[in-house]
């Protein structure tokens, strides 16, 4: 198995306007087209918090599309991203599918 296909867990912060724009909804799209399980979440400070399990290469692809250093953001990703903070660990079994919290 390469490391591209390790099963990861990914756990993203996203700041910015990330809030009542469509944009857990619009995670959750993205997610469920990589295979990717788990939930995006907002936060009591105005983050979402994206959790993501699955195939390395593809929680890689997930994270690009949350990025804010985008030129010009990403087609179609509502809100406005203004920074991601990033950490990667062991998977812990997310139950299949990509809920919104």
């Amino acid at each position: 198995m390469s490391e591209d296909d390790e099963i990861v867990r990914l756990t993203a912060w996203v700041r910015g306007r990330v809030q009542g724009v469509g944009f857990r909804w619009w995670v959750r799209s993205r997610a469920l087209e990589l295979g990717l399980a788990g939930s995006a979440t907002n936060l009591s400070d105005g983050r979402v918090e994206v959790v993501a399990e699955g195939p390395r290469a593809r929680c890689r692809q997930l994270l690009e599309m949350l990025d804010g250093d985008v030129p010009g953001g990403v087609p179609g990703r509502p809100g406005a991203v203004t920074g991601v903070v990033d950490r990667w660990g062991a998977p812990r079994g997310e139950a299949s599918g990509f809920r919104e919290r």
